[in-house]
């Protein structure tokens, strides 16, 4: 096979999603979200803490909405996005005024990292991207960034998963730990 017929793809579409499983994972996103955010615009408004950050909506779409997928699993949630935030804090320590170079690099080395560690969660490429091009407020955190917001808020969100996912007759959430 040539490179470009690689791109014509060959599968089917998979089937449409259940009106039930859609129900699920809307709740569980919401619950899920819904006390990070309350606790980043509410509770510690004012302060420099900070607990909402945009990868956790896509890792919100792994852990409510697709549970058996191995990228969604707590080992890959909570290692994928600490480690890619320490990744993304020392690659901008290492270059604060070459973002163009820690950019690419904590994410590449971020993605490595989680391959070799086996906790492979594509938010977490997020986690490294915003440590580097966030606002000075995320910058000041430094290391404690992997602690709030990536790691407290990781971890809420999986006893949300934990505890919504595991509501549904047809769901089981994790389906592995470790």
């Amino acid at each position: 096979m040539n490179y470009l017929d690689k791109m014509k793809g060959g599968g089917q579409c998979p089937p449409r999603t259940s009106l039930s499983e859609i129900l699920w994972s809307w709740l569980g996103a919401f619950c899920g979200i819904l006390p990070v955010a309350l606790l980043n615009y509410n509770i510690f408004a004012g302060t420099d803490l900070v607990f909402i950050i945009g990868s956790f909506g896509a890792s919100a779409v792994l852990i409510y909405g697709a549970v058996t997928s191995p990228l969604a699993q707590p080992r890959n949630l909570m290692g994928g996005h600490i480690i890619s935030a320490l990744i993304g804090v020392a690659c901008y320590k290492m270059f604060p005024d070459q973002l163009w170079l820690a950019a690419p690099l904590a994410v590449a080395t971020a993605i490595a990292v989680m391959h070799i560690t086996k906790t492979l969660h594509p938010p977490g490429g997020a986690s490294a991207l915003i440590a580097v091009i966030g606002s000075p407020k995320l910058h000041a955190l430094g290391y404690w960034y992997a602690v709030v917001p990536v790691g407290v808020s990781a971890f809420i969100m999986l006893i949300v998963a934990v505890l919504v996912n595991n509501m549904a007759k047809n769901r089981r959430y994790p389906v592995f730990w470790y």
